[in-house]
């Protein structure tokens, strides 16, 4: 498991302004040894989306001697000083953004005197990807030329002097859209939602990635990885390509649709009919007609360009003698990315909410990220980070903290460690944990490897289906990515099977199903049979593979249960059994695999020796106390596929405790005199590493 740190190392008490990250130090390098990291994310040279010659600035650019004073490198300096101590940096490449800052330049235009951060000197004046495009400032940045010999051209042929206007997203009356989940409010800066579906954007962005291997990341990190889907928050997109693109669709698919009838498919515009129609594209969105097309089109389209990207960054480093990493910002892990996974050797996920317990979202990333490594990163918006923020700022929230990565670890993911990382466009300051505290987290997890599996030994399993739970939400988390609300009236079973497992200790695996248009369908019986109870909550919808693989599970004698919604292709059975969503009883026929009277969440894995380790999260914080209550004389009860004659606890800070399991029927019992934030329980012969 990769022990990532959220590396913006954006400044306390200041925005976290886009694209360009702060400059480097080597004191960081030093902490980043201490946290034990092996990875860093949104870590270095972001500054291409304002401009290329910026971002060699940024890679390669000199520093003076009074910032060396103080340790102050470039970016590939501070990547080589990271490779020293085994550190893998990743460049971002943050592909929806398309920046404009008010500048202040000399008279003569040949030094930049203010840059978004004004201070009433020199010439004002604007600096961008549009004064980049339209080579505007020969005295300070070399001309696109350089960088594109042939000049940009676009898909009508034209020649592209200007690329906010030529690769913009826009909404269905034209109008272009902007990412303001990065726009402070109190600034003028403007950041264009850009759209990966122009092939001149991409063309972009592919310079963008070259000089960042150039400049010695070990990876490229697509941010944005859904472009441009993302975009459908502001009623988009309805740009040339996309339109384009979307009437070759058509063309090629030819789908059954009434509201097609007539329709000259050589000319048809998307936007233009459903203004038509009297649809907006933002109103009850996901009715509009066509709107299921439009999406499976675009779902194939970010699968089609993110894998040409990813491509190009493993061909481009292989031209430099190099294998590198490449990964994605796959944000709240939504069936969307379900094919992009495929094209990236690492997932990262910035999840959609952030909060203290959410052991249910941790098994679901597990589940998508299967046998690749999985870094997860806090969200500031409609979450906890800035009331758990404030905390540690007057000491306070230590465990709250602590859970933060502890639970991810327990649950099957890392939680990166936050080094300056993003607190939006509106609160100005960043997120550092403190030293001490990240650091003796970092240890445990570091001095404990041998206990991490991805291999599980739980015995139920429940299913994701993303045809049958993506609309549903889509409707409970309908706000804008600057909000991330959830419609708590909008019940969706799925989310309330998995809560309710986590809340009763009960271990289970996730088994995500996809529809064939978000992502190809590979289910199959091999993928349940060791499970006990494979669980359905609301699939009311079974592609053909899926219908075959319960019929073979339910074969080799398997025990389905089924809440909700039930799929008429689903083959009667007397292994099937219904429930009620919130049931426990009634959704574990075969009893609970773990027992016990402690309130925590609960993963059973299996280790590369053989053993068997219980990991355990203890929610039982006491805000008063500011702590989590440490209980005692817990009793656990745990089913185990193979006996194991010894059992010992090991505790969050190290210490070890043996325990003598006795044998109930066919569970282990033992006693944990102290359980706190948390605990792993090995059930093993002989001795542990």
């Amino acid at each position: 498991m990769h022990r990532g740190v959220y590396f913006d190392a954006w400044f306390p008490r200041q925005h976290c302004y886009h694209p360009s990250l702060p400059p480097r130090r080597l004191r960081m390098v030093d902490d980043l040894v201490d946290y034990h990291a092996t990875v860093l994310v949104w870590a270095a040279m972001g500054g291409g989306s304002l401009a290329l010659p910026y971002l060699e600035q940024e890679a390669f650019g000199p520093v003076d001697a009074r910032s060396r004073f103080y340790g102050f490198v470039n970016d590939s300096e501070f990547i080589a000083a990271c490779h020293e101590r085994g550190i893998k940096v990743l460049g971002i490449v943050f592909e929806a953004q398309g920046w404009e800052f008010p500048v202040e330049l000399t008279d003569a235009e040949d030094a930049v005197l203010a840059l978004n951060e004004l201070r009433g000197a020199g010439k004002r004046d604007w600096m961008g990807l549009r004064e980049f495009s339209a080579n505007r400032y020969p005295k300070l940045w070399k001309p696109v030329e350089h960088y594109f010999p042939g000049g940009l051209v676009n898909s009508d042929g034209e020649p592209v002097t200007d690329l906010i206007e030529e690769c913009v997203a826009r909404d269905i009356h034209g109008r272009p859209c902007h990412a303001h989940w990065v726009e402070c409010p109190d600034r003028e800066h403007q950041c264009f939602y850009m759209d990966r579906n122009n092939p001149v954007w991409r063309e972009y962005l592919k310079a963008v990635i070259r000089i960042q291997i150039d400049a010695g990341v070990d990876g490229i990190q697509l941010d944005e990885a859904e472009l441009p889907m993302g975009a459908f928050q502001y009623g988009a997109c309805f740009c040339k390509d996309c339109m384009k693109g979307f009437r070759a669709y058509l063309q090629e698919r030819r789908p059954a649709n009434a509201l097609l009838d007539g329709v000259d498919l050589e000319t048809f515009h998307y936007g233009d009919w459903l203004l038509a129609q009297g649809h907006d594209f933002k109103t009850d969105r996901a009715s509009a007609p066509l709107f299921g097309d439009y999406y499976a089109f675009q779902c194939r389209s970010i699968k089609k360009y993110f894998a040409e990207l990813a491509d190009f960054a493993r061909a481009y480093g292989r031209s430099r003698g190099r294998e590198i990493i490449v990964s994605g910002n796959f944000f709240n892990l939504e069936p969307m990315y379900l094919a992009l996974a495929d094209d990236v050797d690492l997932i990262i996920t910035e999840m959609r909410n952030t909060t203290y317990r959410q052991p249910e979202w941790y098994r679901y990333v597990a589940a998508f990220a299967g046998d690749k490594d999985v870094v997860v990163v806090e969200n500031p918006y409609g979450g906890v980070v800035p009331e758990l923020i404030g905390l540690l700022g007057k000491g306070r929230g230590h465990d709250l903290f602590r859970l933060s990565s502890f639970e991810a670890a327990a649950m099957g993911a890392n939680m990166s460690v936050p080094y300056g990382s993003w607190m939006g466009s509106v609160i100005e300051d960043s997120f550092y944990a403190p030293h001490e505290l990240a650091s003796e987290i970092q240890a445990f997890l570091a001095g404990h490897e041998w206990l991490f599996a991805r291999r599980t030994a739980n015995e139920v399993a429940v299913v994701f289906s993303v045809e049958s739970t993506r609309e549903l939400i889509g409707k409970a988390d309908v706000s804008d990515n600057t909000s991330n609300a959830r419609d708590e009236s909008v019940v969706v079973p799925y989310r309330v099977v998995t809560r309710t497992l986590s809340d009763a200790a009960v271990p289970y695996d996730v088994v995500i199903w996809p529809d064939g248009v978000t992502a190809p369908d590979r289910s199959g019986a091999e993928a349940l049979l060791r499970y006990s109870t494979v669980i359905l909550p609301d699939v009311h919808a079974l592609t053909a593979s899926q219908a075959a693989a319960v019929e073979g599970y339910l074969a080799a004698g398997g025990t389905v249960v089924v809440t909700d919604r039930a799929a008429r292709s689903l083959p009667p059975h007397p292994g099937v059994r219904t429930a009620r969503h919130d049931v426990l009883g009634e959704l574990l026929p075969h009893g609970r695999q773990v027992g016990t009277t402690a309130q925590v969440a609960a993963n059973l894995q299996h280790l590369a020796d053989g053993s068997y380790a219980l990991h355990l999260v203890n929610y039982d914080y006491d805000r008063d106390a500011d702590a989590v209550r440490a209980l005692t004389g817990v009793p656990l009860r745990v089913r185990l596929p193979e006996a194991r004659r010894q059992a010992t606890m090991v505790a969050s800070d190290g210490t070890r405790t043996p325990l003598t399991p006795a044998r109930e029927d066919d569970a282990h019992v033992v006693r944990l005199d102290s359980l706190g934030v948390y605990t792993i329980v090995v059930f093993h012969d002989g001795e542990l590493p």
